[in-house]
C-alpha cells in the first residue's frame, strides 16, 4: 500500500525535539508496570495473589517491550507528547496482554523455556504440594492458564485507569476489540485449527494475526489514536506498520530454527519438535525433493527429536534455499516499511523513532 504526503493527517500539536529517547519511554513503562504490579500485591483480593504477583513480575522482566514502544512511536506521530505519561501506563498495559499471550501459547506449545528461564507452567509446576509429578504438572498448567486470563483482565484495568481522555479512548476502542480477536484467531490458525492444503496460506494468515498485527501495526495504531490520530494516520501506520510486522515474525521464525539459545532464551528445537507450520517450513516443503520431503515427513513434529535429527532438518531448510528466501523476504518488508514512513508528512521524532524500530525488529538476535 503506498501513502501519499497528504493521506498522513494528525492534529496541529507542538513538534517535538527531534531525537527519539527511548530509554525514557521504557523506563517510564518499567515505572508504570511495576507500580501496577506492587499495588496488587498491597491490596489483594486473597492472600495467595502476592505470591503470583512476583512470580508474574519476574516472567514480565528482561522483555523486548517493543509494543509499548509502537506504541509510543504512534503517539508521536499525532503529535503526542513525548513526556506524556498516560501513553506509557498504556504501553505497560499492552505489556501485560501480551503476557497473557506467551503464557498461553506456551501452554499449548508445551514449550519449557521463554527467554532462557523455565515458562510460566512449569514455574507454577514446581510450587505443587506434593510429590506426585503428573499432578504437579497439572496444576502448572492450570494455574498458568488462570495467571495469563489474570494478565488479560490486568490489561484491562491499566489501559483504563491510564488517565487517558474517554474521547480518545473511545477512538482508540475498536483497535484494540480487533487486536485481541485477531490474536485468538491467529493462535488457532497457528494450531491448525483449520483443514486446508495450502499450508503456506494458513501460515501467512496465522503470522499476520497473531503476532505481526498486534506487534506492530495495532500498538502503533492505538498510540496514534490515543494522542488524537485521524483515520488516514491510522490507514499509515498500516502501510507502516504491517509489513515491519510480517518482517518481525519472519525473523521470530528463523531465531526459532537456526538461533543460538544463549541468546534468544528459547530452544532450537521447541519449533521443531511441535512440528510448526511457519511459513519457513511451509516454504521448505514446496521447495523440496521427495528425498527430502521423506525427510521431513519422519523429523518435523516428531516431540523426540534429538540435535542430531534438528541439525538434519536445518540442512534441509538451508538446502532448498528455504532459509535464504525468508531472509529476502524479511528485506523487502523491511523497505516496504522505510518506504511508508519516507511518503509520510511526520514530526521528525517520530520519523526517526520509527527508521530505528525498523532495524530493530529486523536485525535483531532474540
Amino acid at each position: 500500500m503506498s501513502t501519499r504526503l497528504a493521506d498522513v493527517t494528525a492534529p496541529p500539536r507542538p513538534r517535538a525535539p527531534a531525537e527519539p529517547d527511548f530509554g525514557r519511554a521504557l523506563e517510564e513503562v518499567e515505572a508504570a508496570l511495576g507500580d501496577f504490579l506492587d499495588a496488587q500485591a498491597r491490596d489483594p483480593a486473597d492472600r495467595c495473589l502476592p505470591p503470583l504477583v512476583d512470580v508474574l513480575r519476574e516472567f514480565v522482566r528482561d522483555g523486548k517491550r517493543l509494543r509499548p514502544l509502537f506504541c509510543h512511536c504512534g503517539w508521536l506521530a499525532a503529535g503526542g507528547d513525548p513526556a506524556g505519561a498516560p501513553v506509557a501506563r498504556v504501553g505497560a498495559a499492552l505489556e501485560l496482554f501480551h503476557s497473557f499471550a506467551l503464557i498461553h501459547d506456551d501452554v499449548m506449545d508445551g514449550s519449557h523455556l521463554r527467554r532462557g528461564r523455565p515458562s510460566m507452567h512449569r514455574r507454577l509446576a514446581a510450587r505443587y504440594h506434593g510429590d506426585d509429578r503428573e499432578a504437579a504438572a497439572r496444576f502448572g498448567v492450570n494455574a498458568a492458564i488462570l495467571l495469563g486470563d489474570l494478565c488479560l483482565a490486568w490489561a484491562d484495568e491499566m489501559l483504563l485507569t491510564a488517565g487517558v481522555d474517554d474521547d480518545d479512548l473511545r477512538r482508540a476502542a475498536p483497535v484494540l476489540h480487533a487486536m485481541r480477536s485477531e490474536v485468538m484467531v491467529g493462535q488457532y490458525l497457528d494450531l491448525g485449527g483449520e483443514w486446508t492444503e495450502d499450508v503456506l496460506d494458513r501460515a501467512w494468515r496465522a503470522l499476520r494475526l497473531k503476532t505481526a498485527g498486534y506487534t506492530v501495526e495495532r500498538p502503533l495504531q492505538i498510540g496514534a489514536a490515543l494522542a488524537g490520530g485521524g483515520p488516514d494516520l491510522l490507514r499509515w501506520c498500516t502501510a507502516y506498520g504491517r509489513p515491519l510486522g510480517e518482517a518481525f515474525q519472519l525473523r521470530d521464525d528463523l531465531l526459532g530454527v537456526f538461533g543460538e539459545p544463549g541468546t534468544t532464551g528459547k530452544s532450537v528445537l521447541d519449533d521443531l519438535r511441535e512440528g510448526k507450520q511457519t511459513v519457513l517450513m511451509a516454504l521448505t516443503w514446496r521447495r523440496a525433493r521427495p528425498g527430502q520431503r521423506e525427510v521431513i515427513r519422519r523429523l518435523h513434529g516428531d516431540p523426540d527429536l534429538d540435535a542430531d535429527g534438528a541439525a538434519r532438518l536445518r540442512a534441509v531448510i538451508s538446502d532448498t534455499g528455504a532459509e535464504d528466501a525468508v531472509g529476502e523476504l524479511i528485506e523487502a518488508r523491511a523497505r516496504e516499511a522505510l518506504a511508508a514512513l519516507e511518503a509520510a508528512d511526520l514530526p521528525a521524532t517520530a520519523r526517526r523513532a520509527c527508521a530505528e524500530l525498523v532495524h530493530q525488529a529486523t536485525r535483531r538476535t532474540r
